[in-house]
């Protein structure tokens, strides 16, 4: 007689190492690397509590170019399977172990986010032409005539050089444009200084500097590839928006140009339908629809989407 599945699952979840790692994959998606320096362990061990957890269903993975990230699978697990994690997590959290790790974590997500700063800091004088070349002239317009209404506020949140904003200013009540890097708000200051109806502000996407329901609508225009952790950015935008508003994000699609991360700082290698759909209602987001954009002909850049998503 074969033995209930929960005895599979005691036995995947009965190593310490094993629970650590599962709790800080309950939190983000993190490389094998990233894993090692989080829980400090060598690669050839990782690897092998990793194989044991996929085996038990414990952990999914995907691929972002040349990398693999893995994340906690609970989306697909009964409620019993779901209700041992919560036991084991609620124990394992407590631990000086898991106290390390998440220390650890921090400082894995921040070396993420290091080239982007690095490539801001530089790249400031010559983005336009930069974005220009890789995606089009046009492409910063393309998504914007959902947002053209003359009563809203609207927040251009990763504003960069300002362009999305002064697109957008003409034609609405007001605009607060947000971005951490201080080179490229001093191009968007300089570009907006005519716009009395436009606030530029420094921020993280992460911890945006609005009041709660501040917004009638915001957009994210190329820049949620740049952001160590889309799924906090997009719960902080939901934090800003009035209930009912409306989320506009154009990126990339998945795309296998490695070299963008060395030489402009990326993160991630675009981002396909249902990681995005995912990404959205996880940040309290529906009626979400992604829509791949005309390619440009001129363009040396991947493919671009527009996602719109109503803060619920």
């Amino acid at each position: 007689m074969r033995a209930p599945p929960i005895f599979d699952d005691l036995t995947a979840l009965a190593d310490e190492t094993r629970s650590r790692m599962l709790l800080v994959l309950e939190r983000h998606e993190l490389t094998v690397s990233e894993l090692c320096s989080v829980l400090q362990l060598p690669q050839s061990t990782v690897s092998r509590h990793l194989k044991t957890l996929s085996e038990a269903n414990w952990v999914t993975s995907r691929r972002d170019g040349t990398s693999r990230y893995y994340t906690l699978a609970l989306d697909e697990r009964d409620v019993s399977t779901r209700r041992l994690w919560s036991l084991l997590r609620d124990q394992v959290a407590t631990t000086s172990g898991a106290d390390q790790d998440g220390r650890r974590l921090k400082g894995v997500l921040a070396r993420r986010q290091t080239k982007s700063e690095e490539f801001f800091a530089s790249a400031a004088g010559q983005w336009d032409r930069l974005r220009q070349d890789m995606f089009g002239r046009a492409s910063a317009l393309q998504v914007l005539p959902a947002l053209l209404d003359p009563s809203v506020t609207i927040g251009d949140l990763g504003c960069g050089t300002g362009q999305t904003s002064a697109a957008l200013a003409p034609f609405v009540a007001r605009a607060i444009a947000v971005d951490r890097s201080g080179e490229m708000l001093q191009a968007a200051r300089r570009r907006l200084r005519d716009f009395k109806n436009v606030e530029v502000r420094r921020g993280e996407l992460e911890a945006l500097p609005i009041e709660d329901g501040e917004l009638d609508a915001a957009i994210m225009m190329l820049v949620l590839h740049h952001v160590p952790d889309p799924a906090a950015a997009l719960v902080e935008a939901a934090r800003v928006l009035k209930a009912g508003a409306r989320l506009i994000v154009c990126d990339m699609l998945p795309h296998d140009r490695e070299e963008y991360k060395q030489q402009m700082g990326h993160v991630w290698l675009g981002f396909d339908d249902d990681q995005v759909r995912r990404l959205l209602g996880a940040a309290g987001f529906n009626s979400s629809r992604i829509v791949a954009l005309p390619t440009d002909p001129a363009a040396k850049g991947p493919a671009l989407f527009a996602a719109s998503a109503t803060r619920t």
